[in-house]
């Protein structure tokens, strides 16, 4: 009823396409776009214009009050949600109210126990710096340290093995350690 299908649309499209013709259609179908687009822009505006001026005129309250009437389950829900939104944001309401003395504090206490856990954080890392320091410090005795026993144990070595020359077990093992001389002989046989 008074609606247009695609039947009607392409028939327009053709009946256009052969009064204005194929160069001048992209141009006509621009226009009518911004047109439309500028008629919706005014209805959008209307709209909200009355719904303002209704708001204004405490139709709302009205509307609100014959919901209830009609339905009173979901009034006292509607209640109950607009409390606990009072509740939750208190920055909605009035500066006096209780709501927001309290969120004020809430808030106050929070930076308190940022501040505090800023403070803790700081000690801790210089603490943790300190001992970083400290652990440092000896690491860079340690290789003097290092180099000192290196030395004295360069002495006792060559001590050691003339010890182990001495005893018959000793003496065997670089005996057994000739094998290598064998294979150039090996490899003169190969070639």
């Amino acid at each position: 009823m008074g609606g247009i299908g695609g039947m009607e649309l392409l028939l327009i499209g053709l009946v256009a396409l052969i009064v204005v013709g194929p160069k001048d259609l992209p141009g006509m179908f621009r226009t009518v776009g911004q047109f439309t687009g500028k008629a919706k822009r005014m209805a959008r505006e209307f709209s909200s214009a009355m719904e303002a001026a209704a708001d204004d005129a405490g139709v709302s309250d009205v509307t609100k009050t014959l919901k209830a009437a009609t339905n009173p389950v979901k009034a006292a829900t509607n209640a109950a949600k607009d409390a606990v939104t009072k509740t939750i944001d208190p920055g909605k309401y009035d500066e006096g109210s209780s709501t927001q003395a309290l969120a004020k504090d809430r808030a106050e206490a929070a930076k308190k126990i940022q501040a505090a856990t800023a403070k803790k954080e700081a000690a801790r890392r210089e603490a943790e710096a300190a001992a970083t320091k400290a652990d440092a410090k000896p690491a860079a005795k340690k290789p003097a340290a290092k180099a000192k026993a290196a030395k004295a144990p360069a002495k006792k070595p060559a001590a050691k093995p003339a010890a182990k020359a001495k005893t018959p077990k000793a003496a065997a093992k670089p005996a057994a350690k000739k094998p290598a001389a064998r294979k150039p002989a090996a490899k003169k046989a190969a070639s």
